[in-house]
């Protein structure tokens, strides 16, 4: 385009989605057999159309956030601690059996 100014591959907050991510976001969840959000609100809509689109589908839905998200009325289970906190431990319990 002639412009000096760089974008990083990256979907900036207000942005649309390319098309292309946005069909295989969803077709992940197709396939996928539940959801398992970690460290996230959910605000952003093209995030919680995912979550809305795995719970039309009977999917299980786990959340690991500290405080609400807007996914909590779909969840099946959550756990409000600190992502890293929690994830971290359980690699250590799977990595010393």
């Amino acid at each position: 385009c002639g412009s000096d100014v760089v974008k990083p591959a990256v979907v900036f907050f207000g942005d649309n989605l390319p098309p292309e991510r946005s069909d295989a976001t969803r077709q992940a969840v197709v396939d996928s057999d539940a959801v398992l959000i970690v460290g996230s609100s959910v605000m952003v809509f093209s995030a919680f159309r995912l979550v809305k689109a795995a719970a039309q589908q009977g999917k299980p839905i786990a959340i690991i956030n500290v405080g609400e998200t807007r996914a909590d009325p779909l969840a099946t289970f959550k756990i409000n601690v600190v992502a890293g906190e929690v994830l971290t431990e359980l690699v250590n319990k799977g990595l010393n059996g």
